[in-house]
């Protein structure tokens, strides 16, 4: 009998879990009416119109953003970008160990093969400045350009 009850009430919560609806961006083309969704507690970045720059999990409240407890209006969205986790530490690692090795290379090739090598250290430094400037290579997504943010509900 107590794994009856136990097994209704945890089948109750699994439903109530499964039943939440959740949020999303979607940003739409008015041209070529493409749509992207972006949901709830992804990574993005934001840009104002008062040129001010948000990057972080965003959540959704009334036509509005918050990141990190700062509320943004979807009319001063001047550009969104995603901003994948992932991604954005596998460039970092890539430009800054690819500015190592090549800055490596160039000294060793510079003291036993030929000085004009240590030039190579010039690239290796631009590649470990890029690396640390958080490199995001996806696309940003601009009022500008007409696309336009409006806040949906999707369901599970």
């Amino acid at each position: 009998m107590k794994t009856a009850i136990i097994l209704l009430i945890s089948i109750f919560f699994v439903n109530v879990l499964y039943a939440q609806e959740q949020k999303a961006i979607r940003i739409t083309k008015q041209d070529s009416q493409k749509e992207v969704l972006i949901k709830e507690n992804k990574r993005i970045i934001i840009k104002t119109v008062d040129d001010v720059k948000f990057s972080g999990r965003y959540t959704v409240a009334q036509d509005a953003i918050i990141i990190k407890d700062v509320f943004i209006p979807l009319a001063d969205i001047k550009y969104l970008k995603r901003h994948p986790a992932f991604s954005s530490i596998l460039t970092t690692f890539v430009f800054v160990y690819g500015g190592f090795v090549t800055a490596t290379m160039g000294v060793a090739l510079g003291v036993l093969v030929d000085p004009n090598a240590f030039y190579l250290t010039i690239p290796a430094l631009g590649l470990i400045y890029a690396g640390l400037q958080k490199p995001n290579f996806h696309k940003k997504y601009k009022t500008e350009k007409n696309w336009i943010f409006e806040i949906v509900t999707i369901p599970k």
